[in-house]
């Protein structure tokens, strides 16, 4: 067990910031998933993704050392602040937008535990998770992009506003339309598998 597995986020910053590098280790596994899982569903890419995720935390490194970082936040709403900021400047710079990826394939699964299943229970969850994916895929961009905030960074609605810069009400509308059109998506579907 890691010694420092029972220490709280700001604890383990406090400690690295003192020099400490064991701490950050443990930081960066305790949230490695959700943030790498966010960038993923952001731009749609998985090699793209790992260097976004790699330029993410050097930026987070630097801004630690910095002093930038204030104990006040969520490190994990702070961290995921920075990975949509990274993403949306990569956007910028390319002069692209993440492309609607329905074959998309990724275990997004793997922040949950998993115990053992029988393999019927597995492809059941592969094909419920791909199923998920392609419905996500074809939610409007700003949605989705809400959408994997709120469920997969697990972010609140304040910090889904501080991030993407909008207002508390916008962001809790947002995932209203984007849950019911999903909801919408998966009625037509099992309208379709019905028949």
């Amino acid at each position: 067990m890691n010694l420092y597995s029972n220490l709280t986020d700001q604890e383990l910053i406090r400690l690295y910031i003192a020099g400490n590098n064991p701490a950050f280790t443990t930081l960066v596994h305790r949230h490695k998933n959700k943030i790498f899982t966010t960038i993923v569903l952001l731009v749609r890419d998985r090699n793209l993704a790992e260097d976004i995720f790699q330029e993410v935390f050097i930026k987070i490194v630097n801004a630690l050392q910095s002093g930038q970082y204030t104990d006040n936040s969520r490190f994990l709403a702070w961290a995921v602040r920075i990975a949509h900021n990274a993403c949306i400047s990569h956007f910028r710079k390319t002069h692209t937008r993440p492309q609607i990826v329905t074959s998309y394939n990724d275990d997004l699964g793997n922040n949950m535990e998993l115990s053992e299943h029988s393999q019927e229970h597995r492809i059941i969850k592969a094909e419920i998770t791909e199923e998920i994916n392609v419905m996500l895929d074809r939610l409007p961009r700003l949605q989705r992009e809400v959408l994997i905030l709120r469920y997969y960074a697990d972010l609140s609605y304040k910090e889904i506003a501080q991030t993407i810069g909008i207002s508390i009400n916008t962001a809790l509308g947002r995932v209203r339309y984007a849950l019911g059109n999903l909801r919408k998506q998966m009625g037509v579907e099992s309208l379709a598998s019905a028949q």
